[in-house]
Parts: structure tokens; C-alpha cells; sequence
């Protein structure tokens, strides 16, 4: 079990982040978990650990928005995510952390300052097999290595201008799904180990409490509200990345 204190700083606040954001923004934020938990041990340990959490918060976040989930839009994007993590479990070595950190952090900055642009032309996007399928393969890959599928995610559904009961409950059906598929080859690939494993049961308390909190926000703010956070979420997630993927390309061995 990790004990270290500079763990323990970063961790508990990463995670509680991660639940308030799943619990009510669509878990734009929980980007940002691995990143964090990074700066005190391994990117892959990092994420080994949240795995088991995010599978707890799953559960606590689709209690509360059981029933809201847009089939239409999940019937497109999951079996397109399951192709997304099975690219992932194969190419785990190819592609470095950083390449991935890269990659996401431009296309949600992208995204976002495309947003402000069109601030003034606001018409909802209709569903896309193909977009779906793209952006669901693309949150399947990112959320195999380092929990970032949010961001993909939020690229196809925010234009749709569902309401933030709907958006919310989509995402967490999606997430929820995706995680308890991740768990197969996260174990194949060995990443489950003793003290792993106890560190998440160790902290695993905390991911009702940010849910919870997540979800007393949720009600809180209005819709233009909840979709200005959203973005928000999603430009400091893109930031985050691009940086730490910048500087672990240049400063790498």
C-alpha cells in the first residue's frame, strides 16, 4: 500500500476532483487524476490504481442519474470505445504517454476554441454514426492508457445540446461501461498488483464523497452554467495535458 505523504497530497484531491466532476459535469475533469497522481509515482501505476476508484464512482454516479442515459447516442458510441481499448491493449507499448497526452490535450483545445468562434451561430449538431464512431474509438483509446476519454467525449456530445441531466447520465453510462471493460486487459497486462490494489480499496471511500458533492453541484447550476463549466473542464484538461505531455518529450532520457 503506497503511504508516501507527497502521494497522499496529490491523490486525495485528484480523486476527489475525478467524483465531483463525474458525479456532475460529465467527468470532463477526471483528466487530470493520472496527471496528478504522475508528480509522486509512475504514469501506469497511477493509473492502475484509479481503475478500481473509477469503477467504484461509477457505480455511486449511475444511481443517481439512472434513467436519463440517451440510448441513441450510446447504441453509436460504445461498440466504437470496445474497439477503441482493444487498439490500446495492443499498441500499450507503442505509443508513449506523452504522444497520448499530446494528442488529446490539442484536440480538446482545438475543440474548444472552435466553440468560441461559432459562440454566436449555437446550432445544435445532429447524431453521426460516423462522428460518434470516431470520437468513441478515439475515448476508448485515450481512456485505456490514462483515464482521459472524457474529453473525446465531450468533443461529440456538447454539440448536441443535450440537457446537462441527459449529457451527464450519458457519459456515466458510458464511462461505467467502458471502465468494467478495461478492467480484462488491465489484468492481462499485469497491472493489477497487491499494492495497488490496496491503495485504491484505501482510497475508494472518497470516490462516494466526491460523486455526491458532484451531484449537490449538478442541481445548483443552470444549464448555461453547467455547459460554460463543461468547456471549462475541457480547456484546463487540454492545457494540463499538452503541458505534461510537452515536457516529458523534451526532458525524457
Amino acid at each position: 500500500m503506497l503511504t508516501d505523504p507527497l502521494f497522499l497530497l496529490v491523490a486525495i484531491p485528484a480523486i476527489v476532483i475525478t467524483g465531483i466532476s463525474k458525479g456532475g459535469f460529465g467527468g470532463g475533469l477526471g483528466t487530470l487524476a493520472v496527471p496528478l497522481m504522475a508528480l509522486a509515482i509512475a504514469p501506469v501505476q497511477a493509473a492502475a490504481i484509479m481503475l478500481p476508484i473509477l469503477c467504484v464512482m461509477d457505480l455511486f454516479a449511475i444511481w443517481h442519474f439512472r434513467g436519463h442515459a440517451d440510448w441513441k447516442q450510446l447504441r453509436i458510441l460504445l461498440p466504437a470505445a470496445i474497439a477503441g481499448i482493444a487498439l490500446g491493449a495492443a499498441g500499450f507499448h507503442a505509443l508513449s504517454e506523452a504522444q497520448i497526452k499530446l494528442m488529446i490535450g490539442t484536440i480538446s483545445l482545438g475543440f474548444v476554441g472552435h466553440q468560441f468562434m461559432k459562440r454566436h451561430n449555437q446550432t445544435p449538431s445532429t447524431t453521426s454514426t460516423l462522428r460518434g464512431s470516431f470520437w468513441g474509438t478515439i475515448a476508448g483509446f485515450t481512456s485505456f492508457g490514462i483515464h482521459a476519454g472524457g474529453p473525446p467525449i465531450s468533443i461529440y456530445l456538447l454539440p448536441l445540446q443535450l440537457s446537462r441531466t441527459v449529457f451527464a447520465a450519458t457519459t456515466i453510462v458510458f464511462f461505467t461501461t467502458v471502465n468494467q471493460i478495461k478492467l480484462v486487459p488491465y489484468i492481462w497486462l499485469g497491472q493489477f498488483n497487491t499494492d495497488n490494489l490496496l491503495t485504491s480499496l484505501m482510497l475508494s471511500p472518497l470516490a462516494p464523497l466526491g460523486i455526491w458533492l458532484g451531484r449537490r453541484l449538478h442541481t445548483r447550476i443552470s444549464d448555461r452554467g453547467f455547459f460554460l463549466v463543461c468547456y471549462g473542464l475541457l480547456a484546463v484538461a487540454g492545457i494540463k495535458l499538452i503541458r505534461d505531455g510537452w515536457l516529458e518529450l523534451v526532458y525524457s532520457p
